[in-house]
């Protein structure tokens, strides 16, 4: 790390989190490359996760806190955004060179953001990046399974002009995949990576914080619907999804979520030109596997990168 760090900001949407909160809190307080600003955004708590987080606003200086009136239940994916978003507006992004979507259910190694920051310096093109999630079942860390060329939702980095050109994050649904297909599609590459400085604990696993796990992957799979994936691309991944817990069940839960939603001729993401680098990107996964997908559609856009205004440095204006 060089003598002159680049500023990250963090944005946490948390409602009720005061059975997690502070092992994020002190996860933070312990990175060897602090935060330059955290703005907590409190979705409406009826816990202890005020409390709490006022007694960490107090001990660590760059806490900033956002109390937002509560709407009488959890919401998921697009109230999630909404409250990211919400925090986002009392941020100046042209003073950061990195945004995080920071979820306050994590244990995070030390050196995590150092790491994240040193992997975007050496590669320019890298738009988005984390490590890999992991949950405690049965006394043993499981992996949460998560692909190589998205980075997890719980814990998005970005560099800031990559972020502002894809224009953040949609309020639906499945933004933590259209993001990074986003990048895709404009050139920039997404990554995440599973080594001992990079992966994390996720104290509740990957969809169960609303109504249960079960009800996670059925949203899921109306999530992949709204995107625009394709019914054989839906399948393939509910089949694989099938060899982890919940076995078997957690993957059907998935297909019926997008079966249903094409049933009700749910809406679907308006972005013809994403939908189509999307099916493009799903058949060739089908056919040659993730890995050779990937590689094929970052080659393919290498020249939508390099047309672009060089350094992408910070914001040049705000996310509305």
């Amino acid at each position: 790390m060089s003598a002159v760090s680049p500023r990250y900001v963090l944005v946490s949407p948390v409602r009720d989190e005061a059975a997690y909160a502070r092992r994020t809190l002190e996860s933070i307080a312990a990175q060897t490359v602090q935060p330059a600003l955290w703005v907590i955004v409190d979705d409406g708590s009826t816990d202890e996760t005020p409390a709490i987080l006022a007694e960490y606003a107090a001990r660590l200086p760059y806490i900033r806190i956002v109390r937002r009136e509560d709407r009488g239940r959890r919401s998921v994916g697009p109230g999630v955004i909404d409250a990211f978003y919400a925090g986002l507006a009392t941020v100046d992004l042209s003073n950061f060179d990195f945004v995080c979507k920071l979820d306050l259910d994590l244990d995070i190694p030390p050196t995590y953001f150092e790491v994240m920051i040193d992997r975007m310096r050496a590669n320019p093109r890298l738009g988005t990046c984390s490590g890999k999630p992991y949950f405690l079942a049965d006394g043993r860390l499981v992996s949460e399974g998560c692909g190589d060329e998205m980075s997890v939702g719980m814990i998005k980095f970005y560099r800031t002009g990559c972020f502002i050109e894809i224009g953040g994050f949609v309020r639906e649904v499945m933004w933590d995949g259209i993001d990074c297909h986003t990048c895709r599609m404009k050139g920039w590459t997404a990554k995440s990576w599973d080594d001992p400085e990079t992966r994390f604990v996720h104290l509740r696993p990957m969809g169960s914080s609303h109504k249960g796990i079960l009800t996670g992957r059925f949203r899921h799979g109306f999530g992949q619907y709204f995107m625009g994936t394709s019914f054989a691309y839906m399948a393939a991944s509910a089949a694989w999804r099938m060899k982890q817990r919940p076995y078997v069940i957690g993957g059907l839960a998935m297909l019926a979520g997008w079966v249903v939603s094409a049933l009700r001729g749910a809406k679907r993401y308006e972005n013809a030109e994403f939908r189509a680098f999307l099916r493009q990107y799903q058949r060739t996964c089908l056919l040659k596997g993730k890995a050779c997908a990937t590689a094929e559609a970052e080659e393919r856009q290498l020249s939508v990168w390099r047309e672009k205004p060089a350094p992408m440095v910070a914001a040049e204006r705000q996310i509305a």
